[in-house]
């Protein structure tokens, strides 16, 4: 397809009206409704901003903003092409949902420091649109870092000691990172004299080879934080004794999703499949991945908290993401693209069924779920819809991106990668299906004698993604056409050859 580029600033809107609205709901700390009302206000306009660009970037059309020139080599530059808009669509859909949840779920504990919450919120979407919508890798840094730090108050939400030590951490992880990220960028400018992104990537394959590792690994060491990739991974586990919105945000809608889609970003769009297939990094990225994938399935096992057992899962779940683009191969592209999108439906609904079953009955650990989905029929029910998905069960939207990476792996004759996704989609039943077996077929133990279905706000939330996870399973293109969008941005990255 021939990309036509147009002048249009709807991709700064949609990263400006979050950031207005964290400025209102900072100015609103005594009025819970006005902070409530200004979240949603807010969510619903970065969809329609988001969405109204879907058309023509479907058509073939590049849109961008002029360059804003800071200092010499950084500019702040924004393009929605397929790729980012799919990223942006997905963040912004699901923060209107969060967003309603995270009310009914605040409300339903009593949370404090309200106000910072729903601030931070808002400005780590701006953040995440900044991501998506980067034309180069210096405005992605500076995005990058700021969703960094605007996560952080999410994390230490609590302000108790656990709070504060994942906090810690979490800051430790993500500048070091930081870090080796914007040195991986500053030697890529002075050895090219260009940060922007192109697809097939825009590095040329006369620099030494000793050298193009170097500057791979400093930006993979600089993104594989966010995306989890083991040993890279603590971070993540220990974050979990954030807020369940908190988790949601963290696990489906921006952070860990934004390290994914800045590994693609550089495998597609800096580097390039070719080059690095020359220099040999694919290889090596792709058995980290595999590593992680296994890994990560095992410990998971071995958690009786649901939070905790659901963070390993995800760090998990995103190597599937990075395994794809690591093929190098036009459907295993596909497949990492479109599971970013089916993994962030599926786990936010878990991850929502968690805080539902914690906030409505304070159950926290799998071993007191016994009997629990016969008091929480709708909760269990969707829970039933995440797991099955992440378990890789036809007809639900993980499938499809599981399916097309096992075809990359063929694609690129790379057979063991498909027993490494099986193996994985097994580890996947046995550390979830026992949860839904428990829940319904269990007799409730004394501590779930009494308990509850959960209140409205957060139950249609949670029904709504789960829905969403059987609709996309059977029709991938519904709604923001997610399908076509990954279809574009794998045959942008590829030249073809679907």
């Amino acid at each position: 397809m021939d990309y036509v580029f147009i002048v249009d600033n709807r991709p700064l809107w949609a990263i400006l009206i979050s950031l207005f609205a964290a400025i209102i709901i900072l100015f609103n700390d005594k009025r819970p409704n006005v902070r409530e009302r200004v979240t949603l206000i807010a969510a619903t306009g970065k969809v329609v901003i988001v969405f109204s660009m879907l058309p023509a970037v479907l058509t073939g059309h590049i849109l961008e903003t002029a360059p804003i020139d800071i200092v010499e080599g950084i500019s702040l530059h924004f393009r929605a092409d397929a790729l980012g808009i799919l990223f942006a669509a997905l963040a912004a859909f699901l923060w209107v949902i969060t967003s309603f949840y995270s009310i009914g779920y605040m409300r339903r504990i009593g949370g404090k420091h309200q106000t910072g919450f729903y601030a931070a919120f808002a400005l780590c979407l701006s953040a995440t649109m900044g991501i998506a919508f980067s034309a180069n890798l210096s405005t992605f840094f500076i995005f990058y870092e700021m969703l960094m730090l605007s996560a952080y108050p999410l994390v230490v939400h609590k302000r108790h000691e656990d709070a504060i030590r994942a906090g810690r951490k979490y800051l430790a992880y993500a500048l070091v990172s930081g870090q080796l990220f914007l040195m991986g960028i500053i030697w890529i400018y002075v050895l090219y004299d260009n940060t922007t992104f192109a697809a097939g990537g825009f590095m040329e394959g006369n620099t030494p080879i000793w050298v193009l590792r170097v500057i791979f690994t400093l930006l993979l060491c600089g993104t594989a934080v966010k995306s989890a990739i083991m040993p890279l991974h603590g971070w993540l586990p220990s974050a979990m004794v954030a807020p369940t919105p908190v988790s949601a945000l963290l696990h489906a809608v921006a952070v860990v999703n934004a390290g994914v889609f800045a590994i693609i970003r550089i495998v597609g769009y800096v580097f390039g499949p070719e080059l690095l297939s020359q220099i040999g990094a694919a290889t090596v990225l792709a058995w980290l991945a595999a590593f992680t994938i296994i890994i990560s399935s095992l410990i998971a096992l071995s958690h009786d908290n649901l939070k905790k057992r659901l963070a390993y899962s995800t760090i998990g779940q995103l190597s599937y993401m990075v395994l794809g683009a690591a093929l190098l191969t036009p459907l295993g592209f596909l497949g990492g693209i479109f599971y970013m999108v089916a993994h962030s439906f599926m786990k936010i609904t878990l991850f929502f069924c968690a805080g539902a079953i914690y906030a409505t009955n304070h159950l926290s650990n799998v071993s007191e779920m016994k009997g629990i989905g016969l008091k929480m029929p709708y909760t269990m029910a969707a829970f039933t819809v995440g797991a099955l998905g992440i378990s890789g069960l036809p007809f639900i939207v993980g499938f499809l991106g599981k399916w097309y990476i096992a075809l990359g792996a063929l694609q690129g004759g790379q057979w063991i990668f498909i027993a490494i996704l099986i193996g994985s989609s097994l580890l996947s039943i046995s550390y979830l299906m026992p949860i839904v077996y428990m829940a319904f077929f269990k007799s409730p133990a004394e501590n779930c004698v009494d308990c509850q279905e959960a209140g409205l706000m957060m139950r249609v939330p949670l029904l709504l993604t789960a829905a969403f996870s059987l609709i996309l399973g059977i029709f991938p293109d519904f709604g923001a056409q997610f399908y076509s969008l990954a279809f574009m941005a794998a045959e942008n990255i590829t030249g073809g050859g679907m």
